[in-house]
């Protein structure tokens, strides 16, 4: 299925995209299409990639490790470096 649509372009773009048509005999929509794919394709996020693992720095028998995305262990955290909690290894 194709649908017909009306794109206001850059005459520059337009004229190097004709070029480029030509060049390769092929249609102007063809090279628009394929230009289009490649954006959309690069553009897209794998959403079955797993995230980029953080780098992590300590060791866990000194200062403790904390997870970022665990508000409450972020939260401990603060706190035990926190001077003025009676409960701090600090004090």
């Amino acid at each position: 299925m194709s649908v017909r649509t009306t794109l206001n372009l850059a005459d520059g773009l337009v004229e190097a995209a004709k070029s480029r048509a030509r060049r390769d005999g092929r249609t102007l929509t063809s090279v628009i299409e394929d230009g289009l794919r490649l954006v959309l394709d690069e553009s897209a996020p794998d959403p079955d990639a797993d995230p980029t693992p953080l780098p992590t720095f300590g060791a866990r028998e000194g200062r403790f490790l904390v997870d970022i995305l665990d508000r409450d262990a972020l939260a401990d955290a603060f706190d035990a470096d926190d001077p003025t909690r009676a409960d701090s290894p600090g004090r």
